[in-house]
């Protein structure tokens, strides 16, 4: 069982989240191990070098604190003061991150912002415009606090607001007896955010959105109700239909894929596509586009095997009852929300489950969507070529290597994070520190971007050495999509790395194979590279021996 450890520190009495979030991870699989501070020791734990924070030496901080502890900060505050709260209060965050940082540099900070605003209605609704009301001040907080996630890689902000909650988030008879300031299902909730946000971290995300058509992308059913019978668009109930596409959009713009997975024929299917004017979707949305009268579950299993991504990676949203129920059996690892009979709520519904929880985004990712229906073609051409070397040699493939680039930093952290199956040691890293291995001369970093003649695959593959010294130096990171494997990628890289090492006068490269759950797929990679096994995992090779891999990337 994975484990987590988790350090908690917070204004009120924080047993019963620490209860949370055990209960949260176990029901995903994980084990949280929790250091649970004193109440209110937020300063003295960040502070004191020597506090029970350090020595636990967590991988991730929940910094939790309750806006109504904060508001009562704020009331002892001079009256002349407030108008400085919001900003006063962000220098000391951003003083604690800085020390924070100089003893856990490794530590993710989680932070729950103060939604819940709590207003005390001293000013009622006047209270914009007075910018000493705590109103004013909390509200400039949220703002600002954003500010500093954006400045700090590691430091993120939760939203503290459940919806459904509201109301409900406190029991202000436990607030004053207790100093428990949250109820129970507000705590669980909570937990459930950070637990989806820390498996996401660690690789755990959704990646794909497999999509039925009828009376789900629109009212009606296609093949009976024709073009102009169906429900989409600005009048009656297609209202519904129009928002719940454009929120597909704007995932897919984030660089979620979406796939069609439909009983239909795939002409009549795909007529929306083309011809309705009001569709938010077009073919250019879909990555991969199934209709048939097979199983949806055989359909799900093949626009698995297109994309090449786990089952665990993709979600499934159907109308119907008995589809959704015949893909949770057979196929147990996909998601399968139970969808509302009220298509008005499916976008309200998909937005409180949280589902495409991310961690990272960057420019490539709103490109993915193309890049898997180019795979697609590669893929449909290597089906009619039985020789896999005719078929390597005509993709006619090109490749660029490099060191990192400051453009490069985001990319490549997400790569280290969301990558599980090629990955030698799955060892995540953040921005801000692939950022810092660009200066560091103990570090010799690779990127690798590849073309053929059906397009970009855009930057693939990562490659970290770190010089031991002593003419010695080891394979940090190995990483590489899956949608170039078997393309000869990873000897091209390697042939590449050991011409560079050999001009720095690097004598013995090691490398190492750090078994989980969904890496298997590299078990053997440092033996196909041409490196010795030493021990169980450990590898070398001493530069002098090594043979040019045979590779079929063109210079």
């Amino acid at each position: 069982m994975q484990e987590v450890k988790i350090a908690v520190l917070g204004n009120y009495a924080t047993q019963f989240t620490c209860k949370s979030i055990e209960k949260a991870f176990k029901k995903k699989g994980c084990k949280a191990i929790l250091y649970n501070a004193e109440f209110n020791a937020i300063d003295f734990e960040i502070i004191d070098e020597n506090s029970g924070l350090y020595k636990f030496e967590p991988s991730y901080l929940l910094w939790h604190e309750s806006t109504l502890g904060l508001r009562d900060l704020f009331y002892q505050t001079s009256v002349n003061d407030r108008s400085c709260f919001a900003k006063n209060y962000i220098e000391k965050i951003e003083t604690y991150i800085g020390r924070i940082r100089q003893i856990l540099p490794n530590t993710v900070i989680l932070f729950p912002n103060h939604g819940l605003i709590f207003n005390d209605n001293i000013f009622g609704n006047f209270a914009a415009k007075v910018d000493s009301s705590w109103f004013f001040q909390v509200v400039k907080l949220n703002a600002l606090v954003n500010e500093v996630s954006v400045r700090n890689d590691s430091f993120y902000v939760f939203d503290s607001v459940n919806q459904e909650l509201y109301g409900r988030h406190t029991d202000y008879s436990q607030v004053v007896n207790a100093e428990l300031h949250f109820t129970p299902p507000y705590l669980d909730w909570l937990a459930e955010s950070i637990a989806k946000f820390v498996l996401t971290i660690s690789g755990k995300f959704k990646k794909c959105v497999i999509l039925d058509l009828d009376n789900t992308l629109w009212g009606g059913i296609i093949g009976d109700d024709g073009l102009e019978g169906i429900q989409i668009g600005s009048l009656g109930i297609g209202k519904a239909f129009t928002r719940f596409q454009k929120w597909l959009k704007e995932l897919k713009n984030r660089g979620v894929v979406l796939a069609v997975c439909s009983k239909n024929n795939l002409e009549v299917a795909q007529q929306p596509f083309r011809s309705h004017s009001d569709m938010i979707l077009s073919l250019d949305d879909i990555a991969v586009f199934i209709a048939n009268w097979d199983s949806k579950a055989d359909n799900i299993n093949t626009i698995r095997e297109i994309l090449n991504i786990g089952f665990d990676s993709m979600v499934f949203l159907d109308d119907n009852p008995a589809e959704r129920d015949i893909v949770r059996k057979h196929l147990p690892d996909v998601e399968v929300p139970e969808m509302p009979e009220d298509p008005a709520e499916y976008v309200p519904f998909l937005i409180a489950q949280n589902i495409f929880e991310t961690s990272s985004y960057s420019t490539n990712d709103s490109e993915r969507t193309q890049q898997y229906q180019i795979e697609a073609q590669r893929v449909e051409m290597s089906k009619s070529i039985t020789d896999m070397s005719v078929f390597l040699t005509s993709l006619n493939m090109r490749a660029e290597v490099r060191s990192f680039r400051k453009e490069d930093v985001d990319r490549v952290a997400q790569l280290t994070q969301r990558s599980n199956q090629f990955n030698l040691r799955t060892i995540r890293y953040t921005s801000s520190e692939i950022n810092s291995m660009i200066e560091n001369k103990e570090y010799c970093t690779f990127c690798v971007e590849v073309n053929d003649k059906f397009g970009s695959y855009g930057l693939i593959s990562v490659g970290i050495i770190k010089l031991l010294g002593g003419g010695v130096a080891f394979i940090d990171t190995w990483i590489m999509s899956c949608r170039v494997l078997k393309r000869t990628v990873e000897h091209y890289l390697m042939n590449t790395i050991v011409g560079y090492l050999k001009e720095k006068k690097i004598e013995k490269l090691e490398g190492e194979y750090l078994s989980t759950i969904k890496n298997s797929l590299v078990e053997n990679l440092l033996d196909e590279l041409g490196m010795e096994k030493t021990n169980e995992d450990k590898y070398e090779l001493y530069l002098d021996k090594h043979v040019k891999l045979k590779t079929y990337i063109n210079l």
